[in-house]
């Protein structure tokens, strides 16, 4: 599927009408979304055939996208379970059956619980603002748990440095893929402006092999 095909088809995906300030509910563009799933595709090959799951997927645009671009399956995870019943109810319209969805606090979760137990993590993350400073890394350690092959994530550039320096605790490669521009519309009553550009880092973790480790 071509990038604008995928853009165009991601543009039908219903998002939140009454979005959560605490959960962060900033749904991901269909552009970034499509920009996203489409360069871990087709540079990468991360997705056509392989077990996803997406943390914090809250309507649904990445699984959706994923599963179009022909994963295996595509698990979508998140706290909000109205978030879940709007992803399901996307996924139906779209008449996938490759989506599969589950209800959980992810700061809850044991450690190793769902230890290597997919290929690709992809996600869109809390930022980790307001009232949950370092969300944003405790989803991060999460996914570096659960994926075999790559965690694909979006982060706030001003926090590349201290991402980078955690990854490097946990044994992980980082590389930035790619530096976007995060619009974040006025969602919320308190919001001000009609919009918010945030700098935002496009990042790949994966985890050395052993003979990489071995060099270091």
């Amino acid at each position: 599927m071509k990038l604008k095909e995928l853009e165009s088809c991601l543009q039908e995906v219903d998002v939140f009408e009454d979005p959560k300030v605490l959960l962060e509910q900033y749904p991901t563009t269909p552009h970034i979304a499509a920009c996203m799933l489409h360069t871990i595709d087709t540079r990468y090959n991360d997705i056509q055939g392989k077990l996803i799951g997406d943390l914090g997927c809250g309507c649904g645009v990445l699984s959706i996208g994923a599963a179009m671009l022909g994963a295996s399956l595509c698990v979508g995870v998140d706290i909000d379970e109205d978030a879940l019943l709007i992803c399901s109810q996307n996924a139906e319209e779209f008449e996938l059956n490759n989506i599969d969805l589950v209800q959980c606090d992810l700061g809850s979760v044991e450690e190793g619980m769902w230890n290597k137990q997919f290929d690709t993590i992809i996600m869109n993350p809390p930022f980790g603002t307001k009232r949950n400073k370092g969300i944003d890394m405790m989803f991060l350690k999460l996914a570096l748990g659960m994926a075999t092959d790559a965690v694909y994530s979006l982060h706030k550039t001003s926090t590349r440095d201290h991402i980078q320096k955690k990854a490097k605790e946990w044994g992980a490669d980082v590389e930035v893929v790619a530096e976007l521009r995060f619009d974040l519309p006025a969602t919320y009553k308190f919001h001000k402006q009609k919009s918010v550009d945030i700098e935002v880092d496009f990042l790949r973790f994966s985890h050395p092999t052993k003979s990489q480790a071995s060099k270091r």
